[in-house]
């Protein structure tokens, strides 16, 4: 039985490092992709504590690539797949992750004074199916903020 859960374990490590291999080339194809269309890099993995979860543990946030285009200050999400056979590589920016990103932006702009700075969140998907060319997307408002902030109970019948 010992043999089997070594294998196993042995298994799953390939695999998260084969992921995090895909994931770092992605986002380094990214970053080239988004500073040929005039993007300026500002950051790549910015990590910063957001809070606690509902069991009361630390929360760290992180975004991809922190760029400017003009004076925007963009907040980019990148996804890298492998084959879009079940998903596309966008699949995975659910709810949670855009929240997550979004507190996380708002922590950046605090910490480095720029609260009043025009900003977006972009996402870019890469595809990197053996033998074919990357192929990239940039997502450009790929989800905003909007649905996220506080708002008070209006007056309305549901």
């Amino acid at each position: 039985m010992s043999e089997v859960l070594s294998i196993i374990s042995q298994d799953n490590r390939s695999a998260v490092t084969h992921t995090s291999v895909v994931g770092t080339r992605g986002e380094e194809l990214a970053a080239e992709f988004i500073k040929l269309a005039g993007f300026r890099i500002v950051m790549s993995n910015f990590k910063a504590p957001i809070g606690r979860n509902s069991r009361g543990v630390a929360v760290t946030g992180e975004i991809d690539l922190i760029a400017l285009e003009g004076d925007t200050l963009c907040f980019i999400e990148v996804k890298t797949r492998g084959s879009d056979e079940f998903a596309g590589p966008l699949a995975n920016v659910n709810l949670r992750k855009q929240r997550q990103i979004t507190r996380t932006a708002h922590v950046y702009k605090r910490m480095f004074g720029v609260p009043e700075m025009p900003h977006r969140f972009d996402a870019i998907s890469v595809l990197m199916e053996k033998g074919v060319a990357p192929r990239i997307e940039l997502f450009r408002s790929f989800w905003n903020e909007s649905k996220f902030k506080k708002r008070a109970w209006q007056n309305e019948a549901y």
